[in-house]
């Protein structure tokens, strides 16, 4: 557990080099300010020592929350070519550049959307896609979903106020949603036949 950090109250010493004593003083009290400096410093280094040793004693936790952020080539590795497979649909993360492919199918309808996604440093994985389908055309929208590593599983989230549920596990569990996730673009037909399908004019 890292040493907390206590705010050093602010004292009313002179900057060192500075003589403000009054003309009829004897100088001997320039020599108290590097001695008082040591006082406080060492008061201070106590006084956080102190509060650590009862975080301690308490019983306290390590951290208040011990989750970490995935670096953008961790996420990468979760993403990159590789198909999420959905109950309706899917969506293709392409590893190069970045293309990203997604359709979904109902009873009566179909919809595709094509866009690019893209990881960021604090843990994010974004999709820039618009959707469309034979009724509509949308504009482009970027969709995040962020993540976190915290005892081990990594968790994700729908932003910005979706609930943290585990994605990935070490070892695997059958309900992480990463095992919906497919080696390679395992759904290129399907798409393909929603794009002609949504692209067609009857």
């Amino acid at each position: 557990m890292p040493t907390p950090i206590v705010p050093i109250a602010p004292t009313s010493l002179p900057p060192l080099g500075v003589d403000h004593r009054p003309h009829n003083e004897p100088r001997r009290t320039a020599t108290f300010t590097p001695l008082l400096f040591l006082f406080a410093f060492c008061g201070q280094v106590a006084l956080a020592g102190a509060t650590h040793a009862a975080a301690a004693k308490d019983g306290a936790p390590a951290k208040a929350d011990s989750a970490t952020v995935p670096t953008p080539y961790e996420l990468q590795l979760l993403y990159a070519d590789r198909t999420w497979v959905w109950k309706n649909g899917a969506a293709y993360f392409a590893r190069g550049n970045r293309r990203l492919e997604a359709w979904t199918s109902g009873q009566d309808s179909a919809s595709v959307a094509e866009g690019r996604w893209l990881v960021t440093k604090d843990g994010k994985m974004c999709m820039d896609v618009a959707w469309r389908s034979k009724s509509y055309k949308g504009k482009q929208q970027r969709t995040c979903y962020s993540h976190q590593i915290k005892d081990g599983t990594i968790e994700q989230r729908k932003d910005p106020d979706g609930e943290w549920y585990s994605f990935k596990r070490t070892p695997e569990d059958p309900s992480d949603e990463h095992r919906k996730f497919e080696p390679g673009d395992t759904k290129a037909a399907q798409f393909e036949e929603a794009r002609k399908l949504v692209d067609s004019k009857n």
